[in-house]
């Protein structure tokens, strides 16, 4: 089985959209728990509340990555972010079995694959509130959670590096500089 998180209800028919790799891609994974981490985007969310108007593509936010086990990883980079991010937060996870590989697209995340075709689904899971399936997910061993605190005292000066140079490389994503001015104003002064 195949999962895909989005926020949209009622897809029939998952289409390649562009994405981080510039190129029209359709993301699964075979574990519907690291799905839960794309229900939500703190970049968009954190805009949307504060007033921030745009209208383009909004810059994805994802601290995560994955251990040594291939278990997915998230990171919070500033305090309360996992809260802030997915609390009441809803969506929808799709399941699908047709899917197509594209073989020749390497994607160095574990557990996931990408289509170029459209893929029918399945099946779909109501997902309520993202943070508490991603906390049952923690209690399970299927995430792992790095809070604030633990992840700030041994990676302060990398984040500040990769903060100041997000912000300059994005000088026609405003929305992304905003996002950083609220969550990294001291590492941007």
């Amino acid at each position: 089985m195949y999962y895909h998180a989005s926020p949209i209800k009622g897809i029939k028919v998952l289409e390649p959209r562009i994405s981080n790799h510039n190129i029209p891609l359709v993301y699964f994974s075979t574990k519907r728990e690291n799905t839960f981490v794309y229900l939500s985007n703190a970049v968009e969310k954190l805009c949307k509340e504060k007033g921030f108007i745009y209208e383009g593509v909004w810059s994805k936010w994802g601290p995560y990555g994955f251990d040594s086990q291939g278990i997915l990883q998230y990171e919070e980079y500033y305090p309360n972010a996992l809260e802030e991010t997915y609390e009441g937060v809803g969506g929808y996870i799709y399941s699908c079995t047709n899917v197509e590989k594209d073989m020749d697209f390497e994607l160095k995340i574990p557990d996931a694959i990408v289509s170029r075709k459209n893929v029918y689904v399945d099946s779909c899971e109501i997902i309520d509130d993202a943070l508490d399936n991603i906390l049952k997910a923690e209690k399970a061993g299927q995430i792992r959670i790095v809070r604030y605190d633990d992840f700030i005292s041994k990676r302060e000066k990398w984040l500040q590096s990769i903060i100041k140079s997000e912000y300059s490389e994005a000088i026609n994503h405003p929305e992304y500089q905003f996002f950083l001015e609220e969550k990294f104003a001291k590492y941007l002064d």
